[in-house]
C-alpha cells in the first residue's frame, strides 16, 4: 500500500521483510487456519453449561473494573464467520449492530486479517505526529481521491475528528463563534461535542462555553412545511444574532436519533441559506459513511457543492477529517502524539479498496436491495403484528423500527430478549425509543435476515 517506491536493485530492507518467503508462508498457514476455524460456525447457539459460571464471574469482575456493567453480558471469544460471532460463553449469535457500525465486514474477514498481519510486521504499533510510516501516506492519498477534498487529516475516534472539524471552522472564521446544528443531532461526548449534542442529559453537571443553536430536521410526513419551519426558525437564529455564527453541524441520517434520512431538497434550501450568510457546512459522517447508496452520504444525496468539512469513522476504523483548501489551518491547530495503530490504518486502506471495488453501491447495489429485502420482511412483521412493530425507517445499511409503544424501557427489553435468543441491535432516539441495526451488507444473506426476522417475531411475542 506504500506510495514511495525503491530502486529494484537495491529494495528497502522493510520491503524484503515483507516478501521473506518464510513471512509469505507464515501468514498463508496463518490465514488458512483462520478459514478452517471459522467455517465450523454456521448458526445461533446457545451457551456451554460448563462454561457459564466462568464467564458470569468474568462479566462481574469487568463490569467493576471498569466502573459499570457492560450493556450486553458480551465477551467475545475472538472468532466469528461474517454476521455470526462466537462469545466466550461458546454461544454464537447475529451481530446485526456491528459493534454500534464498526464491523462492516463482519467477524474473522481474512483480507482484513490480513492486513492486520501485516501491520504486525510494521516497527511500530502506533504512528503519530512525528513518526508516520509509507502506510499512513498512502491512506490520505486514498481518502483525498475518493471523497475530493483537497485535505485529509487522520486520527484514532469519530469525537477527535469532529473536534478537529470544529477547530478549522472555528479558527477560520473568527470571531464568529456561535454554532448552528439540528434538533436530534448527535455530534459525540467530549466536552465540546456533548454541548452541540441535542440530548441535555449527556451533559449534566458539565460547564457550557459554546452558544449552539438548534434548527428542526426534515420530516418526512410533511416534508414542505419542514422545510419551511426550518427555514423560517434559521433565518430567526441568523437575525437574532448577526454575522455571529461561524457554522453548521449536518447528520444527512440522524443515526442516533433513530435513523432519520434528510432529503435533497430539504439540505439545499438550508445550505443555500447558510452560503448566502458565509457560514461553513460540517457534514458528520462518522455513522453513515459507506452505509448509504452511495460511498459518502453527501453523494446521495449530491450536495458535494455544498460541503466545507466531512468527518468519517466507525466502519473505516481510522478516522478522519476531509476539508477544503480555504480552511487550511494555521501551524499548531491539529496536533496528535497518535494517528492510530498502524494496524488501522492498514485496515483502513484495505476497508476503503474492498468498498471501492464492491457492488455494494448504486440504486441496485447490494446495501439498497439489502435494505428493501429487510424492510419487506419488517413491513410484513408489523402487518402481521401492528400492535408490537411500527416501520421499518431508515436508509441503506441503517434500519430500524418502534417496538410496543416506543417507550424506552420496553424497548430495552425486547433488545435484551432478542440478544438472549441470539440477535445483537441497538436503541436508538427518544420519544419514540428505536430498536435499530447497522448491517453487515458485505457479509450477509437473505437467509441471515430471514432467521433474524423469525427469531425477532418470537422474540416481540
Amino acid at each position: 500500500m506504500a506510495t514511495i517506491s525503491s530502486d529494484k536493485d537495491e529494495p528497502l530492507i522493510a520491503d524484503q521483510l515483507r516478501a521473506d518467503p518464510r513471512v509469505c508462508e507464515a501468514k498463508k498457514l496463518i490465514l488458512a487456519a483462520m478459514e478452517e476455524k471459522k467455517r465450523s460456525i454456521t448458526g445461533v447457539r446457545p451457551p456451554v453449561k460448563e462454561l457459564k459460571q466462568s464467564y458470569e464471574e468474568a462479566l462481574k469482575v469487568f463490569g467493576t473494573q471498569r466502573g459499570g456493567k457492560l450493556f450486553f453480558p458480551y465477551i467475545g471469544s475472538g472468532i466469528g464467520n461474517g454476521a455470526l460471532v462466537e462469545l466466550a460463553d461458546g454461544s454464537i449469535k447475529y451481530d446485526f449492530i456491528s459493534g454500534i457500525g464498526v464491523h462492516f465486514f463482519g467477524h474473522s474477514d481474512l483480507e482484513l486479517a490480513a492486513a492486520a498481519l501485516d501491520a504486525a510486521l510494521s516497527d511500530t504499533i502506533m504512528q503519530g505526529n512525528l513518526q508516520q510510516n509509507t502506510d499512513a501516506v498512502a491512506l490520505v492519498n486514498l481518502f483525498i481521491r475518493i471523497s475530493g477534498f483537497d485535505h485529509c487529516f487522520l486520527c484514532s475516534s469519530g469525537a477527535i475528528a469532529n473536534e478537529n472539524a470544529l477547530k478549522l471552522m472555528l479558527q477560520k472564521k473568527y470571531p464568529a463563534h456561535r454554532i448552528l446544528a439540528f434538533e436530534r443531532n448527535f455530534i459525540g461526548r467530549t466536552l465540546a461535542l456533548s454541548q452541540i449534542t441535542d440530548k441535555p442529559a449527556y451533559r449534566e453537571g458539565l460547564p457550557l462555553n459554546l452558544p449552539i443553536d438548534y434548527v428542526p430536521y426534515f420530516d418526512p410526513k410533511h416534508p414542505e412545511e419542514s422545510i419551511q419551519h426550518a427555514v423560517t426558525v434559521l433565518k430567526k437564529h441568523l437575525h437574532r444574532y448577526p454575522k455571529q455564527h461561524a457554522l453548521m453541524c449536518v447528520e444527512l441520517v440522524q443515526g442516533e436519533a433513530g435513523a432519520y434520512p434528510g432529503s435533497r431538497e430539504f439540505f439545499i434550501e438550508i445550505m443555500t441559506l447558510l452560503k448566502e450568510n458565509n457560514i461553513a457546512i460540517f457534514d458528520d459522517e462518522v455513522q453513515t459513511f459507506a452505509r448509504t447508496h452511495q460511498l459518502f452520504a453527501y453523494q446521495h444525496f449530491d450536495l458535494k457543492e455544498y460541503i466545507d468539512v466531512v468527518t468519517v469513522g466507525k466502519l473505516s476504523q481510522i478516522c478522519a477529517t476531509l476539508y477544503t483548501k480555504e480552511l487550511t489551518p494555521r501551524t499548531g491547530l491539529l496536533s496528535q502524539t497518535f494517528t492510530s495503530s498502524t494496524a488501522a490504518i492498514h485496515a483502513a486502506a484495505t476497508i476503503l479498496n474492498k468498498l471501492r471495488e464492491s457492488d455494494l453501491y448504486g440504486e441496485n447495489g447490494r446495501i439498497a436491495n439489502t435494505h428493501r429485502y429487510f424492510a419487506d420482511k419488517l413491513q410484513k412483521l408489523s402487518e402481521l403484528m401492528p400492535d408490537k412493530i411500527r416501520g421499518p425507517f431508515g436508509i441503506g445499511a441503517m434500519i430500524a423500527f418502534t417496538a410496543y409503544d416506543g417507550s424506552h424501557e420496553k424497548t430495552l427489553e425486547l433488545i435484551h430478549r432478542l440478544f438472549d435468543a441470539g440477535v445483537m441491535s441497538f436503541n436508538a432516539g427518544a420519544n419514540p425509543t428505536r430498536l435499530r441495526f447497522l448491517l453487515p451488507v458485505p457479509v450477509m444473506t437473505y437467509q441471515d435476515i430471514d432467521q433474524v426476522v423469525e427469531i425477532l417475531q418470537k422474540a416481540l411475542t
